[in-house]
């Protein structure tokens, strides 16, 4: 693991044993996927001619991207960079790249998400993708994260992000945040579909980037199911 990781972003969690939730075709898990993977493929067809930049934060095993990028006929414009911390999850990462034949398009960094300067030279993005994320995070780094996304989007580009919708809800303050931030709501999964999954459009001008100033920390909430 790279020497500046933050020990507060796996919050004791097996992240790697998480992720076989998503085996089960009926969990919330995997129909929280699909709902993601639906937005991705939208923002892939609706993007711009030319090179297509993608960067997920907190990346887990990448099947949100990589599921869409297997097949999507722009698959050969994109250059993303998927960041997460656990060695197994970018392991897995790197292995369904490479098996989908995305090797060269997909870079896979074993890193903390929460530094800017892991994004480099693929923002601001065409798609970012902050999923997995908001569950795990006090309200305030929420809110900064939300924030951040001015620096990580390209005027026009689209954000993806989820959030559960169990009390509290956070998700009418995360929809204020993005709008304050001059972001577009584009959809929002219904309250009552056993996870939130959210997208929304960029329409002001990047911030310059702060690459040494943390998005946020993980703090982990037992009594939620992780992850959300």
């Amino acid at each position: 693991m790279d020497s500046d990781m933050h020990s507060d972003t796996d919050s004791g969690m097996d992240w790697s044993a998480w992720h076989e939730g998503y085996d089960d075709p009926g969990s919330w898990q995997a129909r929280r996927l699909r709902a993601v993977q639906e937005l991705v493929r939208e923002a892939l067809d609706g993007a711009p001619a030319g090179e297509l930049r993608i960067v997920s934060l907190c990346a887990g095993q990448g099947r949100d991207v990589l599921g869409v990028l297997a097949d999507h006929p722009r698959r050969a414009d994109v250059r993303a960079r998927l960041v997460e911390l656990d060695p197994r999850n970018t392991a897995t990462a790197r292995r369904l790249a490479e098996a989908a034949g995305l090797g060269a398009r997909v870079e896979v960094v074993t890193g903390d998400a929460a530094l800017p300067a892991r994004y480099a030279g693929l923002v601001p993005a065409d798609l970012v993708l902050v999923c997995g994320v908001f569950g795990n995070l006090t309200d305030a780094d929420v809110a900064r994260t939300v924030r951040a996304c001015r620096a990580l989007c390209r005027t026009g580009g689209t954000v993806i992000w989820t959030r559960h919708r169990e009390a509290p809800d956070l998700v009418p303050r995360i929809l204020d945040w993005f709008a304050g931030a001059e972001f577009e709501q584009l959809r929002l999964s219904p309250p009552d579909a056993g996870y939130g999954v959210g997208a929304h459009r960029f329409t002001g001008t990047p911030d310059e980037p702060a690459p040494e100033q943390r998005m946020f920390d993980f703090v982990g909430y037992p009594h939620l199911r992780p992850g959300r």
